[in-house]
């Protein structure tokens, strides 16, 4: 696939250093060149790169080769259609004069360079609200820039009130003071958290409302950010596993997975056939736990209590299964670099079994309770609605994205693990609303389930990591026996795998969608930069879109339906 995208963007841009990495195809600009080589990337009908998957920047001060310039953006592109990748890099001689933006084009450029520019300090001309977004609005400096020390904590003493962005906000939606004379009322002006049970983490959303409508919305993040990507460049690879099980917590395994999966494919590593298998058990059998989470969650802010007993139940039996499997429930950190901890237990298909059975009953009792029920139709169907266009330009992917009628899933149009063997259907909406969410959610329920008996009736017996010391580390009865064993073991535990020097990105089908991670590697043990591309935060960079004009009430719901994960989000 990588020839095919490398033929295409050398033909689009002669000029232009280009070069295939993995499976993307990665293009070099300069500053004057951005706008003019995004929009056409976007806008011809034989590129097609319509989906902005991330932005961000890499500071190369302590890089061990020269650079052209120590600051470098990064837009990551997809073409889902086609099923391309490109990756646009910058470099970056000023950071204070910066490059021109981008959100002319596509929306979710507005947070991904408010991130870069607050993680970076690189101005965007032309952006129309350049501030902070994960770091409070009174830091000073930059973490993610080489030169900002790890541990310099700064306290946020007061919050931000945010009367200038939603009055901006307001003024974009056309209501002023003298509009509201003239209908006879007031802008009522309302918080909903950070500290608030219906944000499901710590979110604030602040609303203009006019009775109990949203007239506008404007959101404010980064109360569980935790400095993951600063964290992750002290650490070697698989220090850095026990991070990932923090993103998306709810179905952790599935990050362990992605994780391991993008360094793998840098290393060249196929790992083995059991190995994989193991993955898409663990992977799918999480999915299915994840939209159970998304779902009770949103019947109870419905005030369907009884539907969150049918699904939450399920959830919280199913850990049980999971730490005899790995060892903990939430967070297991079971995945390694060329395979996997351990292998399954002896009887550990007959368990899975039970649990796949219980969480297909309690499924259709809830169902029974929703398919049918006025109720739940009224507060769902037509509401809070984003067709494909509009979730496709905020850079929606997964359920989020399919709900919208987008039938583009990652295991299905660039398979991976054996995917392209399993016997299953993607489930795709055709309103993008609130009902459309919650049925595609469902629906992955079942097909989750059945991709797990597929894979548990087809696993192969054989070893679960590797047989490379570089990689995975050697069986103890070498460490124990002979020096070879014992020296390989010590320089992968203090030095890490060492992955050779260069650039690229990588992603997986997660819970919420395309979950991404770029990685820089200087030729160490521990990588340079570890940018991770969450689902949840651009699909929340899309939430003000879908709330306005709705009732109070519905955006609550609403916020259950994208299924936002703090750590995710903040990382």
């Amino acid at each position: 696939m990588n020839n095919t995208a490398l033929e295409l963007i050398q033909g689009a841009f002669p000029g232009a250093a280009c070069e295939a990495v993995i499976d993307s195809v990665v293009i070099t600009v300069q500053p004057a060149e951005v706008e003019k080589t995004l929009s056409r990337l976007k806008n011809e009908p034989s590129l097609d790169f319509g989906l902005l998957l991330d932005v961000t920047a890499i500071d190369y001060l302590d890089y061990p080769t020269k650079q052209e310039a120590r600051f470098c953006v990064v837009y990551t592109l997809r073409s889902w259609a086609k099923n391309l990748v490109v990756q646009v890099r910058i470099p970056v001689a000023d950071p204070e004069v910066g490059i021109p933006t981008a959100t002319h084009l596509w929306e979710s450029a507005n947070w991904g360079e408010r991130e870069t520019f607050d993680q970076y300090g690189i101005h965007f001309q032309g952006h129309p609200d350049l501030r902070r977004i994960l770091n409070h609005w009174q830091f000073e400096g930059h973490p993610l820039r080489k030169d900002y020390v790890i541990d310099h904590r700064q306290v946020c003493y007061e919050s931000d009130s945010l009367e200038k962005e939603i009055k901006a906000r307001l003024a974009l939606k056309g209501v002023d003071d003298a509009t509201m004379k003239d209908i006879n009322t007031e802008i009522m002006f309302l918080n909903i958290g950070p500290a608030h049970p219906a944000t499901h983490g710590a979110i604030r959303i602040l609303t203009a409302l006019d009775g109990e409508t949203v007239v506008a919305n404007v959101n404010e993040i980064g109360y569980l950010h935790r400095g993951f990507e600063k964290t992750a460049e002290q650490r070697t690879y698989n220090q850095v596993i026990p991070l990932t099980d923090r993103l998306n917590y709810c179905s952790s395994m599935m990050n362990n997975v992605a994780y391991a999966k993008a360094v793998e494919s840098w290393l060249g590593i196929e790992i083995t056939d059991r190995a994989k298998f193991m993955r898409v058990i663990l992977s799918e059998f999480y999915r299915a736990l994840d939209h159970l989470v998304c779902l009770a969650a949103l019947f109870v802010d419905m005030g369907g209590l009884t539907n969150y007993w049918y699904l939450y139940n399920e959830k919280e039996s199913a850990y049980d299964l999971i730490s005899r499997l790995t060892g903990a429930r939430l967070t297991s950190s079971f995945t390694r670099i060329g395979g996997m901890y351990r292998d399954f237990y002896e009887g550990w298909e007959t368990d899975l079994e039970n649990q796949l059975q219980a969480i297909e009953k309690g499924v259709q009792d809830s169902l029974g309770l929703v398919a049918k029920n006025r109720i739940v139709h009224d507060r769902s169907q037509g509401i809070c609605v984003l067709p494909g266009d509009r979730a496709l330009q905020y850079g929606f992917t997964g359920p989020n994205l399919r709900a919208s009628g987008v039938e583009f899933d990652l295991r299905k149009d660039s398979p991976y693990y054996n995917y392209d063997a399993f016997d299953f259907s993607v489930p795709v909406g055709s309103n993008g609303d609130l009902y459309d969410r919650i049925m595609v959610r469902f629906e992955e329920i079942f097909q989750s389930i059945s991709i797990v008996r597929q894979a548990m009736k087809m696993i192969p017996k054989g070893p679960v990591n590797v047989a490379d010391n570089q990689v995975c580390l050697p069986p103890k009865a070498e460490v124990y026996d002979n020096i070879e064993g014992l020296a390989s073991h010590f320089k992968l535990v203090f030095e890490g795998v060492q992955t050779p020097a260069g650039e690229w990105y990588d992603s997986f089908e997660a819970a919420n969608g395309e979950l991404g991670f770029h990685f820089v590697s200087d030729g160490s043990g521990q990588p340079y930069k570890c940018k991770v591309r969450p689902p949840c935060f651009y699909t929340m960079g899309g939430f003000h879109e879908m709330v306005e004009g709705e009732m109070i009430a519905d955006a609550v719901i609403n916020l259950s339906s994208i299924n936002i994960i703090g750590g995710e989000l903040d990382r």
